[in-house]
C-alpha cells in the first residue's frame, strides 16, 4: 500500500520521485498530490463513503482546492481511478518482452497484472466489484484505451515487418486482447486464480494464433 505524502512531504516518500516533483509547476504537483490521497481514500473507503472534503484533507490542501482541478466527486474519482489502473499496467507490463522464444511472461501475464494491484488500492477495489457502479466504465478509462492502441500498432507493425498474419484486424485483435485481459483480472480478483488458469492460456492462444504468420 503507497503511503500518501501530501503536498509538502513528497520528499519523504521517494527520492527520485521527489526530486521529479519538485520539477513540476506548483499546480500540478497540487494536482498530484489531491489524486494520490483520492486513490488511498476511495481505495480504502470507497466511493459513496468518501467526500471531496475528506481527499483535501489527506492531501493536505484546503477543502475546495480539488474543484480547482475535477468539477465534481466523481470526476476525482474516475481520475483517480485511471491513474491508478494506468499504474498497475506500467508495473505489470514491465515484465513484457519481445523475444518471441520467451512465453512465460505471457503465460502468467493476467497474474502479473494481479498482483500489481496490490500496490493500486483503488484499481483493485474496482476490478475486485466492490464498486459495482463503475465497473462498467474501466473498459472506457484512458488508460485501457492506450494499452489497446499500443497493442494494435504493435500488431500492425508485425504485419509490416511479416512476422503477424496478414488477414487480421490489429486494431479488433488488439482491442478484444485487452478486454479479455481485464476480464479475467476480474475474475481472479473475485472468485481466485483457480477458475481463471484455464482461460488464460486460451486469451494466450487466441493471441498466439493471431501473431502466427504460417500459411
Amino acid at each position: 500500500m503507497r503511503r500518501n505524502p501530501g503536498p509538502g512531504t513528497d520528499e519523504s516518500a521517494d527520492p527520485n520521485r521527489a526530486g521529479a516533483a519538485r520539477t513540476l509547476p506548483k499546480g500540478e504537483r497540487t494536482r498530484r498530490a489531491v489524486l494520490e490521497a483520492a486513490i488511498e481514500r476511495f481505495g480504502r473507503d470507497g466511493y459513496r463513503a468518501t467526500s471531496v472534503a475528506d481527499v483535501a484533507r489527506d492531501a493536505g490542501v484546503g477543502g475546495t482546492v480539488p474543484y480547482t482541478y475535477f468539477p465534481n466527486k466523481e470526476a476525482l474519482f474516475t481520475a483517480a481511478l485511471d491513474e491508478d489502473v494506468a499504474g498497475v499496467l506500467l508495473e505489470g507490463l514491465s515484465h513484457v518482452t519481445d523475444d518471441p522464444t520467451d512465453t512465460g511472461w505471457k503465460e502468467q501475464l493476467v497474474f502479473t497484472l494481479v498482483e500489481a494491484t496490490e500496490a493500486h488500492p483503488l484499481a483493485r477495489r474496482v476490478l475486485a466489484g466492490l464498486e459495482p457502479e463503475v465497473t462498467h466504465r474501466v473498459a472506457e478509462l484512458p488508460a485501457l484505451a492506450e494499452l489497446s492502441k499500443a497493442a494494435s500498432e504493435r500488431l500492425a507493425a508485425g504485419q509490416l515487418a511479416g512476422h503477424v498474419r496478414s488477414d487480421i484486424d490489429p486494431r479488433s485483435v488488439g482491442n478484444g486482447t485487452v478486454v479479455l485481459i481485464v476480464s479475467l483480472m476480474m475474475t481472479v480478483l473475485q472468485m481466485g486464480p483457480g477458475p481463471t488458469r484455464g482461460h488464460s492460456r486460451d486469451v494466450l492462444a487466441v493471441f498466439e494464433a493471431a501473431m502466427d504468420h504460417s500459411p
